[in-house]
Parts: C-alpha cells; sequence; structure tokens
C-alpha cells in the first residue's frame, strides 16, 4: 500500500518532466508549444461556454421547480417493484446532465439520509458508475465537430442504465 501512495505523489511531477525532456530531446520548443496549445485551450472554452451556460441554467431549473421530485413521486411505483429508492431518480436523471449538480443532490441525500445508510452508498456508487451523458456529447462532439452521431446516445444511455443496474448489485452485495 505505502508503494501506491509514493507512486502517487510523485506520478504528476514525473509526467511533467517526462514531456519537458521529450521535447527538449526532440529539439522543440516546449515553452512556445505549451503557449499554442493554451491559446487552443481558450478558443475550445469560449466555443462550449453557451453550451455549459445553457446546461446549468436549465438543471437549475429544474432543480427549482420541483419536476425531479414529482417524478419521483410519479416513478415510485415502478421503482419499488424494481427495489430502486425513488429518492434516487432525480440524481440519476441530474448526472446524465451535469456531475456538479448531481453532487448537490448526493449532498442533499447525505444530509437528509445519511452517507453511511443504503441510500447514501447507493447514490455514492452511481456517481462513480455513470458519465455526463448530454454534457459529455453536447460538449466534446462540439468541440470537435462532430455532427452525425450515429447510436452513440443510445450507447451512452444504454451504459448509464447498466451502470446503475450495477450500482444496485453491487450496493445490495457489499453492504
Amino acid at each position: 500500500m505505502r508503494f501506491l501512495i509514493y507512486i502517487s505523489d510523485y506520478i504528476i511531477p514525473f509526467i511533467f518532466f517526462y514531456i519537458i525532456g521529450m521535447g527538449l530531446l526532440m529539439k522543440q520548443n516546449v515553452f512556445d508549444d505549451f503557449i499554442s496549445g493554451a491559446k487552443d485551450g481558450f478558443k475550445v472554452v469560449i466555443d462550449i461556454l453557451p453550451t455549459l451556460i445553457g446546461l446549468m441554467v436549465a438543471i437549475g431549473i429544474l432543480r427549482a421547480s420541483g419536476v425531479l421530485d414529482e417524478l419521483a413521486y410519479l416513478l415510485q411505483p415502478v421503482t419499488d417493484k424494481l427495489h430502486f429508492p425513488s429518492e434516487a431518480v432525480p440524481l440519476v436523471i441530474i448526472k446524465m446532465f451535469s456531475s456538479s449538480a448531481a453532487t448537490s443532490l448526493l449532498l442533499d441525500i447525505f444530509k437528509e439520509h445519511g452517507p453511511d445508510s443504503y441510500l447514501g452508498r447507493l447514490t455514492s456508487i452511481i456517481m462513480s458508475s455513470t458519465e455526463t451523458i448530454f454534457y459529455t456529447l453536447a460538449v466534446y462532439f462540439m468541440a470537435a465537430g462532430v455532427k452525425k452521431t450515429r447510436y452513440t446516445l443510445v450507447g451512452c444511455l444504454l451504459a448509464a442504465l447498466t451502470g446503475v443496474v450495477a450500482s444496485v448489485v453491487v450496493t445490495n452485495l457489499v453492504f
């Protein structure tokens, strides 16, 4: 275990010096390459900023309106049959759009039910087992100029569902 801690402390500086060293060995102007990459990064940020703002506003509206809580209440008969707590439905939905908004919902669950409760553990594992599908598709596909996504959305939704089901199974097995 100490070996892993030692490695984790030094891996980032090692990679940093490795990249600089390789750049110097290949006779590249490392600083100019860094500046060029940083400029490209700012262009990407400026391009995706409206999308990010739109996602954050939409999520804020959903949370404030109570639509998510109402949806959880409506789905409760279905979630009860599946042995899935309806309180986790808003987190699963929001996680597909924004990880930071889902984290705030997770903290609300921790405050109400506790982090060591079944719901707290389940939602923690769900957070680790799912991805921000719509954020990733919107931001990265737009930045890369991808127009035809084909079956990407269906695959992502299937992967998210698999992550949620696996979270329930793991939570029931381990805790």
